[in-house]
């Protein structure tokens, strides 16, 4: 049995970020913040990150935003509680977020 799927069309991923972050605990012990790398050839929009950075800027310090290659991505991505699809439709717009501990 795979993630489970929740559906939020119509939102971006920075205004899901910025709804859920209150209320989210990051890791602080592992890299909380993951996204796919380019792939070689291709090209990453440097505004998506931005846009991220500024939406998680309510958890200080914003953790580092970890880049990792496709198939790794891919199968943490198997791994996760949950997936949420969104309307992002961002090149490369896909962040893996890592629960901590919440008090």
């Amino acid at each position: 049995m795979g993630p489970q799927v929740i559906r939020a069309d119509g939102l971006k991923v920075s205004d899901l970020l910025r709804a859920i972050i209150p209320l989210f605990e990051l890791d602080s012990y592992a890299p909380p913040l993951v996204m796919m790398a380019a792939v070689e050839g291709d090209s990453l929009d440097p505004t998506v990150e931005t846009r991220y950075r500024d939406a998680l800027s309510l958890q200080t310090p914003c953790p580092e935003i970890v880049r990792i290659d496709r198939y790794a991505f891919y199968e943490r991505a198997q791994k996760a509680f949950a997936i949420v699809i969104t309307g992002e439709c961002a090149k490369y717009g896909n962040i893996l977020l890592k629960k901590g501990v919440t008090p």
